[in-house]
């Protein structure tokens, strides 16, 4: 058998996404940009969305990632992993179809694993029944967030409150039209041991002193979930709002951020294979100088190196899926962070070749290419820029060799 072999429960739910990728979702894409397009409003909820939703829900194809079988199906990270890449392949629609768009999967292992039973009776329920979407605000302006120690929201105690202040951006899915809840990383004790001064807290989006100030865009998109600029302006929240404990922040972040990680690149992989299909549909149907594109030899190595970059990516992902399950996240931090740089890395290589052999046409909205070459690019930035994943294997490969290289006093 081979490691990476699906169960006969992974290849069910995998028979059964592929259906209802075939029969409900690509069918509802030009529905889905028909009902955007006509409400004029980026951040519109179309109705198509909300049809497939139920479908899917109807299937049990619903909250598909969560590891958790008192939640949901309990799937193992290998077998979530393959079935991101099936929804990668229409990334508009099909994760949030299924309950398993990010942020809000990443919030619900979070307050699965850090909530209190409140926390999970007026926010984890709703988000697992589908009904409101989250956002989780960590990213700053003003700072290198990519360094999370660097975080300066501050959040001060105040009898049985805790007061906010600061300003965040990239706060994913903070206008989506459900977004009801944001969960906020900020410092508690800027003088505590460096990973300690960090605390997340729970906070409706609706709580007096939060400010939706913009919607950022994204080469020049605007995403439907929007990436919001949040001013918190003494933004008063109890002090039950408080996830884990004090100072629990960095560890909670490290906890989602493992999961989060396999989903963005098994999705990036599922949009590499959609962009490969349509280059090689496009070279087969274009003709230049009497013969089709797809008999020029550079085409044809565009075509196998992007087969080769894909499956080595897939592998990778696998191996690290199959680690996190097996030795568990932090014996596979290598190569969680290894995935996140091969991943969408080999994701934009594919697109641009297909936008290049698309023409025009590749660069317009008329295909997909565009927005998933910004979705994509944008994804060597989320959850920490290469250099820093880069980095971190630099230093355990160092330490592999020397256990106390870079300790030294």
């Amino acid at each position: 058998m081979s490691m990476f072999e699906l169960s006969e429960r992974g290849r069910r739910y995998r028979d059964e996404l592929l259906t209802f990728m075939d029969e409900h979702v690509y069918p509802a894409e030009p529905v889905y940009e028909a009902q955007m397009t006509e409400s004029g409003d980026p951040h519109f909820q179309p109705p198509v969305l909300e049809e497939l939703k139920t479908e899917a829900r109807k299937q049990g194809l619903w909250n598909l990632f969560h590891p958790h079988p008192q939640w949901g199906p309990g799937l193992t990270n290998l077998e979530y992993a393959q079935l991101a890449e099936i929804m990668g392949r229409s990334m508009h629609l099909a994760p949030e179809a299924t309950n398993c768009s990010a942020p809000d999967t990443g919030n619900m292992e979070v307050l699965t694993l850090f909530g209190t039973p409140e926390h999970q009776e007026q926010w984890l329920r709703p988000l697992l029944d589908g009904e409101i979407r989250s956002a989780f605000a960590m990213t700053e302006p003003a700072v290198a967030s990519s360094d999370a120690t660097n975080i300066q929201l501050r959040m001060d105690r105040d009898g049985d409150d805790y007061v906010l202040n600061g300003r965040k951006w990239w706060t994913s899915n903070a206008l989506h039209k459900n977004c009801k809840v944001m969960i906020v990383m900020g410092k508690t004790d800027p003088t505590g041991p460096v990973h300690r001064q960090q605390s997340m807290m729970v906070v409706p989006i609706d709580t007096p002193g939060v400010t939706i100030q913009r919607g950022l865009p994204v080469f020049g998109y605007q995403d439907r979930e929007g990436h919001a600029e949040v001013l918190f302006e003494n933004v008063r929240v109890p002090a039950t709002a408080l996830l884990a404990g004090e100072g629990d922040g960095f560890m909670i972040s490290q906890a989602r951020l493992g999961p989060g990680r396999i989903h963005h690149c098994m999705r990036a992989i599922g949009m590499a294979e959609r962009a490969l299909d349509l280059m090689i549909d496009r070279a087969q149907a274009r003709v230049t100088f009497g013969e089709p594109i797809a008999n020029r030899a550079n085409i044809q190595d565009w075509i196998a190196e992007s087969r080769i970059e894909i499956d080595m990516a897939r592998l990778l992902t696998l191996k690290a899926a199959y680690l996190m399950d097996t030795v568990g996240n932090k014996a596979a931090r290598t190569e969680i962070a290894a995935i996140k740089v091969a991943a969408p890395n080999v994701a934009l290589k594919v697109i641009d070749r297909a936008i290049q052999v698309h023409g025009g046409a590749g660069v317009s909205d008329d295909f997909p290419l565009a927005s998933m070459y910004a979705h994509m690019r944008t994804l060597r930035l989320a959850d920490g820029p290469d250099e820093v994943h880069k980095r971190s294997i630099a230093q355990w490969e160092l330490r592999r060799r020397d256990p106390n290289w870079g300790k030294r006093g």
